[in-house]
């Protein structure tokens, strides 16, 4: 099922802000994400930070769809900016609109349209550096978070912005369209995949992709599709198009890890995965993570992991 996307826009919106993540998302669904771009305001027009007009909006859903994400924007000058009836009319809507299962997220200042509309309240959050204070003024219930790329509380996701929303963007096509897609719209963008520090927030499935080698790409998109696969080094080289020796000196160099323990690392985040499911005894998550026993699967986990497998089934692990 197609996933509804909604850019909400207001006047004077700070283009970048929409553009580089509506470009992102466009781009996941030329390239085959099941995602569906509505851009709405609430007025047909609008003004942008670069002065020129953008037409052909839509009026804000007076419902929404099941499983929508909603985006709402950063402007360029939010005292003025927020103090219009515009705005105004876009955090009423955020009161009312936003269904149980609708996943909204702001870009930049955005946010303080969201903590205007309650959604805010004691949640975690952020924005741009500079307007830090003015987050926790209007959100005093929230935990405003400094120096984060984005943040990750519930259905509610906030930005830095600017840039950072390219950052979130890709972190949604990961979570609606697969990380696989995302990796591919992010080399199209020509961008870093960069990712908060904080740990709920890293994907295990896009580390130590911060590089642009094509070839280290292409062996590590092999092993993301198919990550219990017994993958030799030839396989591997072949997919890249370069000799073995060279894409474990390229893994090295770009990805900065080895090949193998490349594969471990997606092996153990499938097998967090499926630990999930108490369905599936440890010994049937090794098998299908591609290990070779449960034996092997609790030593190489140990080197993940500061607690065991059965430990983290019943959700007593302690994080690193």
């Amino acid at each position: 099922m197609s996933v509804p996307v909604w850019f909400v826009l207001t006047p004077n919106v700070l283009l970048l802000d929409y553009a580089g993540p509506a470009e992102a998302l466009r781009m996941a669904a030329e390239m085959g994400g099941d995602l569906l771009l509505h851009h709405c305001a609430p007025t047909p027009r609008l003004g942008t930070s670069l002065t020129v007009e953008l037409g052909g909006l839509s009026a804000l859903p007076p419902e929404l769809p099941p499983n929508s994400l909603v985006i709402v924007t950063g402007n360029a000058c939010e005292a003025q900016d927020y103090a219009r009836p515009e705005a105004h009319a876009v955090v009423n809507w955020l009161r009312c609109a936003p269904r149980a299962d609708t996943c909204t997220a702001s870009i930049c200042s955005g946010a303080l349209l969201l903590a205007a509309a309650g959604l805010l309240d004691h949640r975690r959050c952020t924005t741009h550096h500079s307007l830090i204070d003015d987050l926790r003024a209007v959100a005093p219930t929230a935990r405003v978070l400094e120096n984060r790329v984005f943040v990750e509380d519930g259905p509610v996701l906030t930005s830095a912005g600017v840039t950072t929303g390219i950052d979130l963007a890709l972190y949604l096509i990961e979570r609606h369209a697969g990380a696989d897609l995302a990796a591919r719209v992010a080399r199209r963008l020509v961008v870093y995949q960069r990712r908060s520090g904080h740990d709920q927030q890293l994907s295990p499935w896009l580390a130590h992709r911060n590089h642009l080698h094509p070839a280290v790409h292409r062996a590590q998109d092999a092993i993301a599709q198919e990550p219990a696969r017994a993958w030799t080094l030839a396989e591997l080289a072949a997919r890249a198009h370069v000799s073995a020796r060279h894409l474990s000196r390229l893994f090295a160099e770009h990805a900065r890890i080895g090949v193998l323990a490349y594969q471990q690392h997606l092996q153990i985040a499938q097998a967090r995965e499926l630990l999930a499911d108490g369905r599936l005894s440890v010994e049937r998550v090794a098998e299908l993570s591609g290990f070779n026993s449960a034996r092997d699967f609790r030593r190489v986990w140990q080197r993940h992991e500061a607690d065991t497998p059965s430990a983290r089934r019943r959700g007593t692990s302690t994080a690193r």
